[in-house]
């Protein structure tokens, strides 16, 4: 019998190509990388799974292409339960990022959206209606962004990564914003209105946030822990779980998945921030996105 969903993901699917190596590249540079690896990722389907992995029922809804990158895009979400019924199969390749890491486990990435860029307002509503918790990120067009929220039938978890233009409305919907410390920056120059990124301290920058009317709000900062904030609360900064990195490649998508699935199964937000820190932790002792998620909650 099919669990109700708890969660649904409608977002980005990719097939990441990892290159390893020592240092990343300067501009013009070619550096020798030790190694690379095909997997799957992009920012959905990476917190379609780390919301299944925590322990909530979850539906990803997405598009790939007719391609062999479809299978590696979709496999480990299939593997562990992910309902996939709503995933299009479209003329466009699958998406795919294309992933550098250093030895100090820093990375850079640089994304062809391929069939991601199907995932539109039209293709949303075709979709059907959504169950659960709503998560939505910044790789798919802002249409399909707003017309997730539209149906969403609880509360919506905005991971507006990367930073896209959206209108006031719908990024005050969010309840959270889950953003990291230089995404909270161009956020609040976009709600301001202004062609300046503020340098101010993350605790300043998530009070201005919240002060143009978010309900909630949480703050990644890395080795630093994350910021937690709520209207009518003080904001809290949790302390980061000590581990020794060797890849951060989607430990923010991780940490984002897992809060939606604490926050589906009754936490408070902070709670579920905490536990998301502890998920996120395990994820960046190995190498790869999906595959570095833990597949047993007995450590956390």
């Amino acid at each position: 019998m099919q669990q109700d969903i708890q969660v649904t993901i409608v977002g980005s699917s990719n097939v990441d190509i990892t290159a390893l190596m020592a240092r990343l590249p300067g501009p013009g540079e070619t550096v020798l990388a030790d190694s690379y690896q095909l997997s799957p990722g992009g920012k959905g389907a990476n917190q379609a799974l780390a919301a299944q992995l925590a322990g909530a029922a979850t539906e990803f809804i997405g598009a790939v292409g007719q391609d062999s990158h479809s299978e590696v895009a979709l496999g480990q979400l299939d593997e562990e339960g992910v309902k996939l019924d709503r995933v299009a199969r479209t003329v466009e390749p699958t998406g795919v990022a294309i992933i550098q890491v250093d030895s100090g486990a820093e990375n850079s990435i640089a994304v062809v959206s391929g069939a991601n860029s199907t995932v539109t307002g039209e293709a949303v509503k075709a979709a059907g209606c959504i169950e659960g918790i709503l998560v939505l990120q910044g790789e798919i067009p802002a249409s399909g962004i707003t017309a997730a929220m539209d149906a969403a039938p609880d509360r919506i978890v905005l991971n507006l990564a990367p930073v896209i233009e959206l209108d006031r409305n719908y990024l005050l919907k969010a309840n959270p914003l889950v953003v990291n410390e230089h995404e909270a920056a161009l956020i609040l120059a976009q709600l301001e209105g202004s062609e300046s990124i503020s340098t101010e301290a993350e605790p300043v920058i998530a009070q201005k946030l919240m002060d143009h009317g978010l309900a909630s709000l949480v703050i990644t900062l890395g080795a630093n822990g994350c910021l937690v904030a709520e209207q009518g609360l003080e904001i809290q900064q949790l302390p980061a779980v000590k581990v020794k990195a060797v890849d951060t490649t989607g430990a923010g998508d991780a940490f984002t998945g897992a809060v939606a699935a604490r926050l589906a199964q009754g936490d408070k937000l902070a709670e579920a921030a905490a536990f998301a820190g502890k998920f996120a932790a395990l994820t960046v002792q190995a190498h790869g996105a999906q595959a570095s998620y833990p597949r047993s909650l007995e450590n956390l």
